[in-house]
C-alpha cells in the first residue's frame, strides 16, 4: 500500500479488521454500526466488501510475492440480515492455481447464524497493478 494513500482504504472506513491469517484460511469482522442501508439493516454491498477483503488476503498470501492477485468474480448470496454487533466472514480455499484462485466466504453475525455465502475468484497477476 502506498503510504499516502493509507486514510482512504475502504476496510479503515467499514471497520473492518482482520482477525486470523494462514494459508488454511482467513478470519475478518466487521461492525454492523455504521455500514447499515436505509432500513437499518446490514448493507448488502457491506457483507461483499467483508467477503472481498477476507477473500482477497486468503489470495494474497497464496500468490504473492511472486504474483499479484486481483477480483474477477466475486457472488455474494444474502441470507439474512443483521441489524447490531459484528459481522465475522471466514475464507476458505476451494481452488489455488498459478493464474487463479477461488474462495469461499462465509459471513456470520455474533449468534453464528449465516447472513452471506459469497465466492470470489482472483486473477494472479505477473506484476502489480500501476497506482497513481
Amino acid at each position: 500500500m502506498h503510504p499516502e494513500h493509507a486514510a482512504e482504504q475502504l476496510t479503515s472506513r467499514m471497520g473492518i479488521e482482520i482477525l486470523k491469517a494462514s494459508l488454511d484460511e482467513v478470519v475478518g469482522r466487521m461492525p454492523v454500526e455504521g455500514n447499515r442501508q436505509p432500513y437499518g439493516l446490514l448493507h448488502g454491498g457491506a457483507n461483499a466488501v467483508l467477503a472481498e477483503t477476507v477473500g482477497s488476503t486468503l489470495s494474497a498470501l497464496h500468490a504473492m510475492p511472486d504474483r499479484f492477485p486481483v477480483g474477477l468474480e466475486l457472488a455474494c448470496t444474502h441470507h439474512r440480515s443483521a441489524t447490531a454487533g459484528y459481522v465475522t466472514g471466514t475464507a476458505r480455499p476451494i481452488h489455488v492455481g498459478r493464474s487463479t484462485s477461488t474462495t469461499e466466504i462465509v459471513l456470520v453475525d455474533d449468534d453464528g447464524r449465516r447472513v452471506c455465502t459469497a465466492k470470489l475468484t482472483c486473477l494472479h497477476r505477473d506484476t502489480r497493478p500501476l497506482v497513481s
